[in-house]
């Protein structure tokens, strides 16, 4: 669908992070980005961080593939939070019965395990850690840390993860005193990431528990993003300040990471523990781009 008609979705959230999913396996659905930003809109139109698609499989061996919009229109490579809506939205809507599902997006694939009612586990990718993956024009070998300067800023220390989306993790002593929004946009202007990055700030609690807020691209700070949270595990654990199997706090919940590879031995998939939860779902009518 691309013009007028009808558009049923489901809006679902990821602690917070909130969604309108739809389902395009019998109908093809092609949004503008004026579309996709009304729809996102939330007081002229649903309302959500993200726009999730659900497609036929493009190729042997996926499920499903799957699509992701940010509210401003622009494509996303990955979303955890939404993929756990994803099972949930693919399990209420009875387009799989399987406990797992394999699905792709543009830039990785994905399973999705059914652990109880609403809650699923998602196997990422194993995360690239070369800045040039990011894309960055940083010219630097795979390290846990880089010292940038950020204009008004001054150097900050970040950890450089890719996850189907490019992520910048930061350590702060108290998140909620640090600079998310302003940090997080002066990093993400900067030439130094020619596609923007999301920014994570991470404080670490123990070893076993920390808590975490991102500034996404395209969407501002979020109430939670998964695969920020795995990029800021992963950017924690190559620092050493917390173990192989982490609690995140963030502001719409908490999420359980788990990944055992290293800076010299990085190809090992993550896996992300949460709640999905489906809040309603609608039927509106499609406007003309």
């Amino acid at each position: 669908m691309s013009a007028g008609g009808e558009l049923r979705f489901a809006k679902m959230h990821g602690l917070g992070n909130d969604f309108v999913v739809v389902d395009a396996t019998a109908a093809p659905f092609t949004p503008t980005a004026a579309q996709l930003q009304w729809l996102c809109d939330r007081h002229l139109g649903v309302g959500a961080d993200q726009v999730l698609v659900v497609d036929p499989p493009g190729e042997s061996g996926v499920d499903f593939d799957y699509r992701i919009y940010n509210a401003d229109g622009s494509p996303s490579g990955q979303c955890g939070n939404g993929a756990r809506c994803l099972a949930l939205f693919i399990a209420r809507r009875g387009l799989s019965d399987r406990p797992q599902l394999r699905v792709r997006t543009s830039d990785t694939r994905m399973m999705l395990r059914r652990e109880a009612d609403t809650v699923f586990t998602v196997e990422l990718a194993a995360p690239e850690l070369r800045p040039a993956a990011l894309p960055s024009t940083l010219d630097a070998v795979p390290a846990a840390t880089y010292d940038i300067d950020v204009p008004g800023f001054g150097v900050h220390r970040f950890g450089l993860v890719q996850l189907g989306n490019p992520h910048a993790v930061t350590l702060v002593d108290d998140v909620d005193a640090a600079p998310v929004a302003a940090l997080g946009a002066a990093l993400q202007a900067m030439p130094l990431f020619p596609a923007s990055v999301n920014v994570g700030f991470l404080q670490v609690l123990d070893r076993g528990h920390a808590r975490l807020r991102v500034y996404e691209r395209g969407a501002g700070e979020t109430l939670a993003c998964g695969s920020g949270a795995c990029a800021a595990a992963v950017a924690g654990m190559l620092r050493g300040v917390v173990d192989d199997d982490v609690r995140l706090a963030l502001r719409g919940g908490e999420l359980r990471i788990a990944w055992s590879g290293s800076l010299s031995s990085p190809d090992v998939p993550i896996r992300m523990t949460g709640p999905a939860t489906h809040v309603y779902d609608g039927c509106l009518q499609w406007p003309n781009p």
